[in-house]
């Protein structure tokens, strides 16, 4: 299960409602190879692929995770923060056994989806 903060899908809201989104667009979220420790997430802002599992949160707010990334981030915390010098999104992977400095690459314990193997990014 992923789990998302109140302030995460806060922020998510004032954006879709600042670039004047559809109803289903949301934080789309998916891992590519990459990044200083070897993988890398992926985040936009968008309309959900078929294929995408939803996450609502209670406020409405609608995160999506590529399916053949779902392995990968299960059990992930997504938090926002907002600072002076790392604002935006943020991931808590408890799959990492090694992040970047910056939190937006890490290397996993469970394994990666073909697509990955061969620098394709999920999907």
């Amino acid at each position: 299960m992923i789990t998302v903060t109140d302030t995460a899908a806060n922020a998510l809201r004032n954006i879709l409602e600042r670039k004047k989104l559809s109803s289903v667009a949301g934080l789309r979220i998916s891992v590519e190879k990459g990044g200083c420790a070897g993988l890398q997430y992926v985040m936009t802002v968008t309309e959900p692929q078929a294929s995408d599992l939803t996450i609502p949160h209670p406020s409405g707010a609608l995160f999506y995770v590529a399916a053949d990334c779902v392995d990968l981030l299960k059990g992930c915390h997504i938090d926002y923060a907002l600072s002076l010098n790392d604002s935006g999104f943020k991931i808590r992977n408890p799959n990492a056994t090694r992040s970047c400095g910056c939190g937006t690459s890490f290397e996993s314990a469970v394994a990666a989806p073909q697509t990955l193997a061969e620098g394709k990014p999920c999907v």
